[in-house]
């Protein structure tokens, strides 16, 4: 006990040194009055912003390109960012989203509001003066937490690394405020988009990009947009949305895909859920909420938050299908995955509840979800899965662990690219299988993020292990990718993905291409993706097999405790009872 209290000290005293660093980043940029640097201004539409530059590198932070989101344009459409001649410094990031704060996003450590609608520019000017490569970024989070103000986003690096390239990192609406439905509430009909405006933020950002990134020295035609977990289910989705067309040319998908998504059923819960907290009943109570409300309401609610919405609306209810109908718009795709995706939430679990190891909690979570999906599968998707699983290795949590990889994360991931490939376009996969430093989490989900972004001194996923060689090969293949569609290397050559080929590049210490990989666990779960499984655990019926034996298992140990303690009182009164009677024998024997 004294050691997991100490323990939890330390993650305290960690977790306060983090919002302090995260904080010192914060500031106001504000109108600029009189002469300025005219060499480090960018001439947009919606005003001139003046950056910094750091050892080369300019760097243009916190530039709105919509409208405030707020009181009439709350849960509304985002609206572009008005024309404007005015100078203003582009010195901070602009506020965070509105989330809870939590220990694996420390960008929520940083002020939020709903006011925040901005994108951050990196440019190099050692590079050409105009017809750069643009890369736009949108975090993850699950769609409910995450801010460019993280450092591991920092483009820095990354841009005095390829001087011919621009990097734009974006904030979009998350929660409560980016992603709800209301159809079903009385004044809903007014918010038809509600379910998914996040991503209709995103699109307004490309939009502004699309405008204004030549002022950067970026090329408008060569846009690549990239994204890991949500960011990816976004890039995966945007192609989906018309409004998106000709905003960019090519997509990278990091470990996320369309399978991160709920149904208009699924979408209902945090819906009702608002609804309860808050005491409102129509869309005009919720509207005339304060934003104080709105922090305080999604502090209870942050868990429930919803993923993008098969709407129908802003998104067609089958994406596999609007894929394969050749629905989404013609883009070059790089698309992949982690050997071990799920083990990221061994630590997320670890963050719920002090004192009791996230190990723990990983290993009684994922049976109960699992009980929970396959109750819909038929007998013979069934024994299909009980075949998965005795291919596995491991215990019980390492073979539901490997189901959750491939069911949540590489399956949909292939599928998607297959039904691009299958559509004439030009298609690359990976799978990554570097590990960092602890041993409990391996190559977990976001472990490429500081090769990526060229940021090794952000250890929170690799810790003390970071492969150099590997970096500088994946950032050549990215950014390779992004130039020109294809993401070979000087020493590397990679062929493109085909449903006859299925060749994926295997991203660890040995740079490998495979073909196939994993055939059998594909043939046997891949039917199965139909039922959209997207990792939603709040919404879990808790009365399963797993629970009942667990309690069971605690019930035992209760009642092995509870004896083990009665023995012991029993032997000490014992020992205390035969302790006095030996003292008045002696005291006897003194007397006689």
């Amino acid at each position: 006990m004294l050691i997991c209290l100490l323990l939890s000290g330390c993650m305290a005293d960690n977790e306060n040194a983090t919002k302090n660093r995260i904080l010192d980043l914060y500031g106001e940029n504000r109108p600029i009055e009189g002469a300025y640097d005219a060499s480090l201004a960018a001439v947009c539409s919606n005003g001139v912003f003046v950056g910094l530059k750091d050892d080369g590198v300019v760097c243009y932070k916190g530039i709105p390109y919509a409208e405030a989101p707020v009181g009439n344009l709350r849960w509304k459409d985002p609206v572009p960012a008005r024309d404007s001649d005015k100078v203003y410094q582009a010195y901070y990031y602009g506020p965070s989203p509105i989330q809870t704060q939590w220990p694996s996003e420390v960008g929520s450590y940083y002020p939020q509001s709903e006011d925040c609608l901005t994108l951050n520019v990196w440019s190099n000017p050692a590079g050409p003066a105009e017809g750069k490569t643009v890369m736009v970024f949108f975090h993850g989070g699950s769609y409910g937490w995450g801010a460019v103000s993280d450092p591991m986003y920092d483009g820095h690096n990354l841009v005095e690394k390829y001087p011919d390239l621009v990097l734009v990192t974006v904030e979009y609406r998350l929660g409560l405020l980016g992603f709800i439905d209301f159809s079903e509430v009385p004044g809903g009909e007014a918010y038809p988009t509600s379910g998914n405006l996040g991503l209709l933020d995103q699109v307004c950002a490309l939009q502004w990009v699309r405008k204004n990134i030549a002022a950067f020295g970026g090329d408008p035609d060569n846009v690549t947009i990239f994204g890991e977990s949500a960011g990816a289910g976004s890039v995966s989705l945007i192609p989906l949305i018309d409004e998106a067309d000709g905003l960019y040319k090519r997509v990278i998908a990091e470990s996320g895909s369309v399978a991160l998504t709920y149904s208009k059923e699924e979408c209902q819960n945090l819906t009702k859920l608002l609804l309860k907290k808050s005491g409102c009943s129509t869309m005009d109570e919720l509207a005339a909420l304060s934003e104080d409300r709105i922090i305080e309401l999604n502090e209870g609610l942050n868990d429930y938050n919803n993923f993008p919405e098969r709407d129908g609306v802003v998104l067609p209810e089958d994406l596999y299908a609007a894929y394969g109908n050749g629905e989404a718009a013609k883009f070059d795709l790089l698309t992949g995955t982690n050997a071990d995706e799920v083990k990221y939430w061994i630590r997320e679990m670890g963050y719920y509840v002090d004192l009791i190891p996230g190990k723990w909690i990983y290993n009684q979570l994922f049976p109960i979800m699992f009980e929970n999906n396959v109750k819909r599968f038929s007998d013979a998707e069934k024994e299909s899965v009980d075949d998965f699983l005795s291919l596995q290795s491991g215990n019980k949590t390492e073979k539901l662990s490997e189901f959750y990889n491939e069911m949540l994360f590489r399956l949909p991931a292939l599928k998607q690219a297959q039904l691009h490939a299958d559509n004439g376009n030009s298609v690359y996969t990976y799978y990554w299988t570097m590990p960092g430093s602890d041993e409990q989490i391996g190559a977990c989900h976001a472990i490429e993020l500081s090769y990526v972004f060229n940021n090794p001194q952000v250890t929170i996923y690799n810790g003390s292990l970071y492969n150099r060689e590997l970096a500088d090969a994946v950032q050549d293949m990215w950014v390779n990718f992004a130039r020109a569609g294809r993401p070979d290397t000087d020493t590397v050559r990679w062929e493109p993905f085909t449903s006859e080929t299925r060749v994926t590049m295997v991203l660890g210490e040995e740079i490998r291409a495979e073909q196939d990989m994993k055939y059998g666990q594909r043939r046997l779960l891949e039917p199965m993706l139909g039922y959209s499984l997207n990792g939603c655990y709040s919404q879990l019926d808790l009365a399963t097999p797993h629970t009942w034996r667990l309690c069971g298992e605690l019930l035992a140990a209760l009642l092995l405790a509870t004896a083990l303690v009665v023995c012991v009182v029993r032997i000490l009164r014992k020992r205390v009872r035969r302790a006095k009677e030996r003292r008045v024998q002696d005291a006897a024997e003194n007397r006689a």
